[in-house]
């Protein structure tokens, strides 16, 4: 279109993150404070996130939730396991250390950024 390019270009703002979670999920506050470190650290100051409860079987297969704390990014779970099935259960993320209930801070960052740069460009 005419003038298309003149368009201010979408704010980094407008990333969807959403964190799910299990009523009672020990590691929701540690995975919250996390991915507000995580945003901060890239630059996201301003990012907002949103907690969502899955307490449902449906409601975990309606969101392809196969554990929590799972974190949504657009919708999307950067971390997903091919073939895990959805699970109202708490999640083990896989890192270079070994097994942790929550995604590492690197990654998380890298995620992010990953993120960014889908949608800032």
């Amino acid at each position: 279109g005419c003038g298309a390019h003149l368009a201010p270009k979408r704010m980094m703002t407008s990333m969807d993150i959403e964190l799910l979670v299990v009523p009672d999920c020990p590691n929701e506050p540690v995975a919250a404070a996390m991915l507000r470190t995580a945003l901060d650290d890239v630059g996201l100051t301003s990012t907002t996130f949103r907690t969502t409860m899955i307490d449902t079987q449906q409601g975990a297969e309606q969101r392809g939730f196969t554990g929590s704390p799972t974190i949504l990014i657009d919708g999307l779970d950067p971390f997903i396991e091919p073939g895990r099935a959805p699970a109202l259960a708490c999640r083990i993320y896989r890192s270079d250390t070994g097994t942790a209930g929550v995604p590492s801070l690197v990654e998380l960052r890298q995620v992010i950024k990953r993120a960014t740069d889908r949608t800032g460009s």
